[in-house]
């Protein structure tokens, strides 16, 4: 009995990482696509017309804004990479799946909700404050986070 439902919480954890893969992966070919088609409409229009000319340099502008968002999201991707399922937490860390009585969460990136079979899971980064707020915590602990108090009610 304890192996299945280990087996399952490590089958839950494994296809919650599948899943933000492919969102993010997604993301990084949107995003992609938007600076090459910034790179595109630039290139297209050429060189400054005189020097009060403003609108390529908006096209590039817009580019680069995209350009840092892509590399964010490939770095975004190795960090994930890093996150190995079958690594059972006792406590709330890098990589753990946690269950409160009023969220569940992936301890990975910053994805916001993740969709994951009839149910929402948010992704959320180490760095955030709410992260800060339950690190190291385990089964049965309570945290309090802008006044609203919880319960951690699994951890795997």
């Amino acid at each position: 009995m304890v192996k299945e439902i280990l087996k399952g919480m490590k089958n839950i954890k494994f296809k919650l990482l599948e899943v933000c893969k492919k969102v993010l992966s997604e993301k990084i070919d949107n995003l992609k696509s938007v600076v090459d088609e910034a790179q595109k409409s630039a290139n297209e229009y050429g060189q400054p017309k005189d020097r009060y000319d403003s609108y390529r340099t908006q096209l590039l502008r817009k580019r680069d804004m995209f350009a840092k968002q892509y590399d964010k999201a490939l770095e975004q991707l190795v960090i994930l990479q890093r996150i190995n399922p079958d690594i059972e937490y006792n406590t709330v860390q890098f990589g753990s799946v946690v269950y409160t009585k009023n969220k569940k969460l992936f301890i990975s990136i910053s994805l916001g909700e993740v969709p994951f079979e009839d149910d929402i899971f948010f992704a959320i980064s180490p760095n955030v404050p709410f992260y800060k707020a339950i690190k190291g915590l385990k089964i049965g602990d309570t945290f309090e986070f802008r006044g609203v108090k919880d319960e951690i009610l699994n951890v795997f």
